[in-house]
């Protein structure tokens, strides 16, 4: 009867709920498990809606405070789960990352497209579906459409091609100059207009890693540019191939013995960026990062003035007049 109580039940404020073969309503003691807001009607429906909407949004802040949170301390380097390119931090890898995005989307259209007509194929003229095959050979407007269209494909794909291609080996007018020798295995940096000083920079071992410092990336000395700035980088190798590569400044340059070979950057933010080299060069190939900073102007100007004493270069010039002095003197 309703609204009385039976033995093992207790009472409800509003009556007996209890409904056999719902687990979430009945426990295997029998005792009512009313559902949370249960009786409440449409106010306990929009109360159900508004928590699940305040979860959601607190889910979802979460996240973003934790995506956020990987970028920042992952800024310029590979981090555990990645899909895709690292952060851009230049304008060529603005132009990178939208060229293969329309890539994939085209890719996608394409496969979509096969995938239909392969189906449609297998469905409708099967041998049972279609006993008698057409003996049609020829039809005009498929073919001018699966010549024309590939075409067009095409060209859409070629002209933001061939724009990216230009804009990456036309360098602009340099603001900074940099040439970077790669060695087995480890690199050489010299900033010929800056006093020509010349530093190496070798990968620093597990054992020496500070708190913070990746492993296999960070480097004893760093390359420093500004914001803003367009970067000439020249490189070469003394001893076998290798390649300048830094994955968020969309820059990628093999360094051959005895060519110079040029590419240019502009790092639009401000941070540590690291690489490694990109061509098989020998047994410690793997070890051979690149980390470069970029400041601001005000603190390249100090870091400048700092590395024209620490790194001072040899004058060439007077070293070729004492060697001529001292075999003069010999003679």
């Amino acid at each position: 009867m309703a609204g009385r109580t039976q033995p093992g039940q207790t009472a409800h404020p509003r009556g007996n709920r209890r409904q056999t073969g719902n687990p979430r309503q009945t426990g295997e003691t029998g005792i009512d498990c009313p559902p949370p807001f249960a009786g409440w009607g449409k106010q306990g429906m929009g109360m159900r809606m508004r928590v699940l909407t305040l979860l959601g949004a607190l889910v979802a802040g979460a996240l973003a405070l934790v995506d956020m949170g990987s970028m920042a301390a992952f800024a310029g380097q590979p981090h555990e789960w990645q899909m895709g390119f690292q952060q851009s931090a230049t304008p060529i890898m603005d132009q990178l990352t939208w060229f293969d995005n329309m890539l994939l989307y085209i890719i996608t259209a394409i496969s979509l497209f096969v995938l239909a007509l392969l189906l449609i194929v297998m469905v409708r003229f099967n041998a049972k579906a279609n006993p008698e095959p057409s003996t049609t050979t020829h039809n005009t407007l498929i073919e001018v459409a699966w010549t024309i269209i590939p075409v067009l494909i095409l060209v859409t794909i070629a002209i933001p091609s061939f724009r990216l291609l230009y804009n990456q080996v036309v360098v602009p007018e340099a603001d900074v100059t940099i040439k970077a020798t790669g060695y087995q295995w480890y690199w050489g940096y010299e900033y010929p207009d800056h006093g020509g000083m010349i530093y190496d920079a070798l990968m620093v071992e597990d054992a020496d890693l500070k708190e913070g410092q990746p492993r296999l990336l960070e480097t004893d000395t760093e390359v420093v540019v500004p914001v803003n700035k367009v970067v000439r980088l020249q490189v070469t190798a003394a001893d076998v191939i290798h390649a300048w590569t830094i994955p968020a400044f969309g820059v990628k340059i093999d360094a051959v013995p005895g060519r110079l070979n040029e590419t240019w950057f502009k790092a639009t933010k401000t941070g540590t960026y690291y690489g490694q080299c990109s061509e098989l060069c020998g047994i410690r190939h793997a070890f051979m990062p690149i980390k470069v900073r970029v400041v601001t102007e005000e603190e390249f100007a100090s870091w400048t003035e700092w590395a024209q004493q620490e790194y001072a270069g040899v004058d060439t010039n007077v070293s070729v007049a004492s060697a001529e002095q001292s075999s003069d003197a010999r003679r």
